[in-house]
């Protein structure tokens, strides 16, 4: 196991120009750690250029009410060009209303699943996260979006990967290009999940006692670092699984204890600050920049614990900032004082017991 961890702990200093030592660190309080690369697409940081041919026009005009595929291509240019028939969909729930974004996050299934050399090797359906508007200032969003995933990876392997791309998205027929921005692939949890000789879950709402603790707490101190108060690990929306903008995996597919929540959408977070997010309505504060710690209380001698590993690798987290491409210097100024806050809170066992574990959970 010793030599796992030391692995993954090289594997990631290597990705993120990490000190080794405190990534050793890191890695020692995992519950386990990340035995195989992910697959080639997230194997690099380095930026994609592809170009989507698909009825747009058709697609985002319907996407408030519809998930229905379309018939598109990909095309990725770079060193060598890779050309994939495709079917391309809208997808989630808020992002598909016109009044928050008139450009919807997509989901892009490939026809056959592409072979080696290609990029895309052993993916069949990928999540894709859009500029939601067609101001290039969104574009902003969704690198802090990006930047909150990258985040995530530094504390945990057990978490998705993403890649950023930019895009040039062409309407099918006219060959028009409608727009070039920035967007970012998802990895599947299903991949993630074996990445850590892990299996996805599928379970409905689970009890509290079905969580591995030190992951429940190092999820609830990670939505409290970016301010993110749009989640549940336990449950979800009635007629979907558990849990709300969570994915849970575990030790075996049948598992039903020791269970890891694995966090994703981070747009109505603080740290993303999007123009459409409002904190619910069930908490009262008034802007989503405002952090309110919603751990449990069971768990607060492992969020102190999690806490103090964090702090030790602090500077690792504003490396990120600083190396997400295209995000302006005025974000990343907001976005480093924004971090900073959260250490402010969490600088010492008694600060964070007063300032964040006290607003915890029964």
């Amino acid at each position: 196991m010793k030599t796992l961890i030391l692995r993954n702990a090289l594997q990631c200093a290597s990705l993120f120009r990490l000190p080794l030592t405190l990534f050793t660190i890191l890695s020692f309080s995992f519950a386990t750690a990340s035995a195989k690369d992910p697959k080639v697409l997230f194997q690099s940081d380095e930026m994609l250029h592809i170009r989507i041919e698909a009825p747009f026009g058709e697609l985002t005009r319907k996407a408030p009410n519809s998930t229905d595929p379309y018939t598109a291509t990909l095309i990725l240019n770079g060193e060598i060009k890779e050309q994939h028939a495709i079917t391309l969909s809208a997808r989630g729930r808020s992002r598909r209303d016109r009044n928050l974004c008139t450009f919807p996050p997509l989901r892009i299934a490939f026809n056959e699943k592409p072979n080696e050399p290609s990029l895309f090797h052993k993916q069949k359906r990928l999540k894709l996260v859009t500029h939601c508007k067609k101001s290039s200032a969104y574009q902003q969003y969704y690198l802090l979006e990006y930047t909150a995933y990258k985040l995530l990876n530094i504390m945990t392997p057990i978490s998705l990967r993403v890649r950023m791309a930019e895009i040039d998205y062409v309407e099918a027929g006219s060959g028009k290009t409608i727009a070039t921005r920035i967007g970012f692939f998802i990895e599947d949890t299903d991949d993630a999940a074996k990445r850590n000789d892990m299996k996805e879950i599928d379970l409905p709402d689970i009890d509290m006692p079905q969580l591995n603790t030190q992951a429940a707490a190092r999820y609830a101190l990670f939505q409290y670092m970016i301010g993110n108060l749009d989640w549940s690990m336990h449950n979800g929306p009635e007629d979907r699984d558990c849990c709300h903008n969570t994915k849970l995996v575990g030790a075996a597919k049948d598992s039903t204890s020791g269970l890891i929540p694995v966090p994703y959408d981070f747009d109505y977070s603080g740290l993303v600050n999007a123009p459409y997010a409002v904190p619910p309505t069930e908490i009262r504060i008034q802007t989503v920049r405002t952090r309110r710690y919603r751990g449990f209380c069971a768990h607060n001698a492992e969020a102190l614990s999690e806490a103090r590993l964090i702090k030790a690798n602090r500077q690792a987290f504003h490396d990120v900032i600083e190396d997400v491409p295209a995000l302006s210097d005025s974000k990343k100024r907001k976005t480093h004082k924004y971090l900073d806050k959260f250490f402010d809170a969490t600088e010492n066992d008694k600060i964070m017991e007063k300032r964040v574990l006290a607003a915890c959970r029964d």
